[in-house]
């Protein structure tokens, strides 16, 4: 029997660019580029060394988002991903990590899975909670925040590295992993592949494919909410040591005042 892997992807507005809240305070998407979360990359490639160690197994990247988010998908897809499915729908603006996970978990389940693998935490939210609630809600087990992750006999094995000492966790499939970004190098997609990531089957399906009621997610349906945003203050000067002889002690000086010394 084939194994079903389906990776978890988000589509995040470019840290390099310039980025702002709307007038609902929620992210505004539609004046910065955006792309696929680096950290997820990082999940896909996991999921294709799976893919390429099993006899059989397909791998279906999954993201939630607006129509730009294909983008993402078919980055994915290039990397080498069997195929995609992109949730959209109006009713998802302003959409928590709670009505997320309600989301990808509706469409895993829908999708069919033995193994959901996904990054460590999003670029843009940097929660690191996703996971875990997707688990919750589709009742299996979570192996999160692994450096290394592998499939073997109907058992998924990984490592977790801490500050003080590594774990190897295990738990039987289906389950829920998130890995990080010392899990390995993603791959850059070839040529081939990105010519053949335009002919791979990209799903989408909306609130109603689902079953999910409008009011479930959304600003509307979230637990969390943002009360007030203000802009980074401009940077100050630093303050410049110049060295007549006293430059050394100077430093001294004001390193000790900032208690780095």
């Amino acid at each position: 029997m084939s194994l079903r892997i389906v990776v978890t992807v988000k589509y995040v507005p470019d840290a390099t660019g310039d980025r702002h809240f709307a007038d609902d305070l929620t992210v505004d998407r539609d004046d910065v580029d955006g792309l696929l979360s680096e950290l997820d990359e990082y999940a896909v490639e996991q999921a294709l060394q799976i893919a390429e160690d099993a006899d059989d197994a397909e791998v279906t990247v999954l993201t939630v988002g607006p129509e730009d988010a294909k983008d993402a998908l078919r980055k994915a897809l290039s990397m080498g991903a069997d195929k995609a499915v992109h949730v959209e729908d109006d009713d998802l603006h302003g959409t928590d990590a709670i009505g997320t996970s309600l989301v990808l978990a509706k469409a895993i389940e829908k999708a069919g899975y033995d193994l959901v693998i996904s990054g460590m935490a999003s670029t843009d939210g940097t929660m690191g909670v996703v996971p875990a609630l997707v688990a919750e809600r589709l009742g299996v087990p979570q192996v999160t925040l692994l450096s290394e992750v592998s499939v073997e006999d109907g058992t998924v094995k990984g490592r977790r590295d801490g500050d003080a000492a590594s774990e190897q966790l295990e738990a039987s499939l289906p389950a829920v992993v998130s890995v990080t970004d010392q899990s390995g190098e993603a791959r850059y997609p070839s040529f081939k592949g990105i010519m053949a990531a335009k002919k791979k089957p990209v799903e989408s399906w909306d609130l109603s494919d689902l079953d999910i009621e409008a009011e479930e997610i959304g600003l509307e349906g979230a637990w969390t909410k943002v009360e007030a945003v203000a802009e980074r203050p401009a940077r100050t000067a630093g303050t410049i040591v110049k060295d007549e002889g006293e430059g050394g002690k100077q430093l001294a000086e004001f390193l000790a005042s900032q208690k780095f010394i």
